[in-house]
């Protein structure tokens, strides 16, 4: 068996007999991609078993060839799994691995399992199955989070904390109203997560190295069996397309901000000067020199592998920018920063479950601050315009001279006497008392989408339906 010091195997053999000798050092180093591209064994192993059922059934391969590839294509999965095969840089990469070894297995038939196809198809196809399998996990993973957000909404349909405007109090909203806005942009990104696996599902199979192959092969029993939905419609944009891993690196940095805004407040929230939320010990740590801290650490963490996912969104783009028909060897670069974004996000997605699972919320604080700074101001606002029939406008600008009058006071809307609220309109009555107050005015909140505990917890039912089910 081949290892990464052995030599024995010419590389030159790889590339046929129009070189004579082996790459150097350097150009092994530069050219080699096993050392990441071995976690394609899975998908590529899962397509040559494709591959070989087809040109059994086209008669381009034996039966009895066809048999013995497939037994030794499941022995080298098994010894993949078990960790017991040696990857040999020598040989590129995870398909000339995995063929080397199935020659030492099977002997010259294995030399016939790349009948009809090239490298460039079979990496292409490759990729797209594992990116595949990966927006499947991660579809997974974002349900996941939904429930938790989900649960903890129901939980809190009715706690009262301050909604924000420019980071300011502005309106009282609920915490669970606020913990499903989570749920509606984790939903748009499954549905981006559905649409990138439906406009991807095309197997380029069979597309050889870029111009088709003169065998007799059934691409369609390919693709189906790789279930895809169908196979790719022309040969050269099959082997140099890679939209697919580019919108699954956008798609991932979409979801990336979103998880770094929810993370973003969580740390804010978590700090003294909130004291909104205790993220668990199990998401935080503690300090080297000050005894007293208690660090969201996971939640920053999150926040930051926002940017390694941009990151891998932006290499791959200005690799695809500027190359033309068909595959070039900068392609191989597409495979790190898809695996490195896929993983990130996917680790992101886990720790922010667990975050929100095992937090703790402090709603005697959140509702104290629900009612600081005046938010109540535009119930009072409202409450002009419906029963005394104010123009908005008039509205707004009487209340102004309320807020400042209780600003004067050194106290909040709801403690001002009628006599005072009278002092600047006189046509105001008692019955403004019923309209402020923080749980006065969320739950004058109605209106479809509204902040409402009611509707709170209508929009659980409604979020459990859409996106659990």
């Amino acid at each position: 068996m081949s290892n990464d010091n052995d030599n024995s195997t010419n590389t030159s053999t790889i590339w046929g007999a129009r070189f004579k000798a082996g790459p150097s050092a350097v150009m092994e180093e530069i050219n080699a991609s096993i050392g990441f591209d071995k976690r394609l064994f899975a998908q590529d192993i899962r397509g040559s078993r494709a591959h070989a059922a087809m040109l059994v059934t086209q008669g381009i391969l034996t039966e009895h060839d066809g048999k013995a590839i497939l037994e030794g294509l499941n022995q080298i999965e098994g010894e993949i799994m078990a960790g017991t095969f040696a990857f040999s840089r020598a040989l590129e990469d995870i398909h000339m691995n995995v063929e080397n070894r199935l020659r030492e297995k099977i002997g010259d038939a294995a030399g016939r399992l790349h009948t009809g196809r090239s490298r460039n198809d079979q990496v292409a196809t490759d990729l797209k199955l594992w990116v595949r399998d990966g927006l499947d996990g991660l579809d997974g993973a974002l349900m996941g989070l939904q429930e938790a957000l989900i649960d903890r909404a129901e939980e809190h349909a009715a706690t009262v904390m301050p909604g924000f405007t420019h980071l300011q109090a502005a309106q009282p909203v609920t915490l669970g109203h606020h913990l499903l806005a989570y749920t509606e942009m984790l939903g748009r990104d499954r549905s981006r997560v559905q649409d990138c696996r439906a406009l991807m599902n095309e197997c380029a199979l069979g597309a050889a190295a870029l111009a088709g192959t003169s065998f007799p092969i059934d691409r369609q029993a390919t693709a189906q069996a790789l279930g895809f939905d169908r196979p790719t419609q022309n040969s050269l944009d099959s082997v140099s397309d890679r939209d697919f891993a580019l919108e699954y690196l956008s798609l991932l940095s979409i979801l990336s901000v979103h998880l770094s805004r929810m993370a973003e407040e969580m740390v804010i929230w978590a700090s003294q000067q909130f004291a909104f939320i205790r993220i668990s010990d199990d998401f935080s740590s503690g300090s080297s020199i000050m005894p007293q801290k208690r660090n969201p650490d996971a939640a920053e963490l999150v926040r930051g592998k926002a940017g390694r996912v941009f990151g891998a969104l932006m290499g791959m783009l200005t690799v695809m920018k500027g190359l033309p028909l068909t595959y070039g060897k900068d392609m191989q670069e597409d495979k790190e920063p898809v695996f490195d974004a896929s993983d990130t996000a996917e680790l992101c997605v886990t720790a922010m479950t667990g975050m929100f699972k095992s937090a703790t919320f402090n709603t005697d604080r959140m509702k104290a601050d629900a009612g600081r700074g005046f938010t109540t101001a535009t119930d009072l606002a409202d409450w002009l315009v419906r029963v005394l029939g104010l123009p908005f406008r008039d509205a707004h600008h009487v209340t102004g001279a309320v807020v400042k009058l209780a600003e004067d006071k050194d106290c909040e809307l709801e403690d001002l006497s009628l006599d005072e609220f009278q002092s600047i309109n006189a046509g105001i009555t008692d019955e403004i008392y019923g309209v402020l107050g923080v749980d006065n005015s969320v739950a004058s909140r109605t209106s479809l989408g509204g902040t409402a505990p009611d509707n709170v917890r209508a929009q659980v039912a409604h979020a459990r339906e859409r996106f659990l089910t």
